[in-house]
């Protein structure tokens, strides 16, 4: 082969290579790839989320790729490392999210539900357990150790009760999730339990549980939660447009609704990161920052 056609053959495998660079940066900014932190069980929340993200692909004209993900440090990760573009966070997730990135994960959109959130406490009605107080000596469950509500803020309104986890109960179980949380109590596994608020109310709306055998004792005060955020590093254009279509969600539109309903919001908000202050401040003053 001349050196002529060398170089010709060399460029041509560059030209290949540039042109198949360019196929995946394209392939990439045609599909927008959403996951969500494991509340619950993965088929759950892929029934959850699969009309939202059937919406988004209209609203954006663009492929909508929801994968689950295994636990709450993973979503994180996802995140902050760009291997997904968008993800539903609790509040302390999204904390944790922008100190990994050093301040670079956006919240776009709140539900409206988002600005009051409340933990609460189950235990069996016959239990005995009637108050904070009486969760002394008991083993108690969270749900997972990054969960705003099912962990870092009853976790922080123990402290203000001056209830110390580790010292004060018998045993701490981590379930990983809300369902998990539910049926530990449930099956005697633990004696009492702190969970998100909406979720409780979605398996006491379903006869998912005997509220006659297992009940909340207490809710605690109501706190800023749960956002869809994305990376600081996506297009403006492509971030306005998600948001606007978050916002966009009508629940006097059937369709739109239906799709409320499923993310337990009666309608989405804008948000910021200052709305998370408090919640860094408590996971600080918690030892879990």
């Amino acid at each position: 082969m001349t050196f002529t056609s060398k170089m010709q053959t060399a460029a041509l495998a560059g030209l290949l290579a540039l042109s198949a660079s360019f196929m995946t940066a394209a392939q990439a900014q045609t599909t927008l790839r959403v996951t969500t932190i494991p509340e619950e069980a993965a088929t759950e929340q892929v029934r959850k989320f699969t009309p939202l993200a059937t919406y988004l692909e209209k609203q954006l004209g663009m492929k909508v790729q929801f994968t689950p993900v295994t636990d709450y440090p993973a979503a994180v990760e996802s995140l902050v490392n760009k291997k997904v573009d968008v993800v539903w966070f609790g509040g302390f997730t999204f904390v944790q999210a922008s100190i990994r990135s050093g301040g670079k994960i956006v919240p776009l959109a709140q539900r409206e539900e988002d600005t009051k959130f409340q933990s609460v406490f189950i235990a069996k009605t016959n239990s005995g357990i009637k108050s904070l107080a009486d969760m002394k000596g008991k083993q108690v469950s969270f749900g997972s150790q990054s969960s705003t509500s099912g962990h870092l803020m009853p976790r922080s309104f123990l402290l203000q009760a001056n209830i110390e986890p580790e010292k004060d109960f018998k045993r701490i179980a981590y379930s990983g999730a809300h369902d998990a949380t539910i049926a530990s109590v449930v099956s005697g596994k633990v004696d009492a339990a702190a969970l998100d608020i909406t979720v409780w109310k979605k398996f006491v709306t379903e006869n998912k549980v005997n509220t006659q055998d297992v009940n909340v004792f207490y809710t605690t005060p109501p706190y800023f939660n749960y956002n869809w955020s994305v990376h600081a590093d996506m297009p403006a254009d492509l971030r306005e447009k998600i948001k606007a279509a978050l916002l966009a969600l009508n629940p006097a539109n059937p369709e739109h609704a239906e799709i409320l309903k499923l993310n337990r919001s009666t309608r989405y908000i804008s948000t910021t990161p200052e709305n998370y202050k408090g919640l860094e401040s408590a996971a600080r003053s918690a030892g879990l920052l």
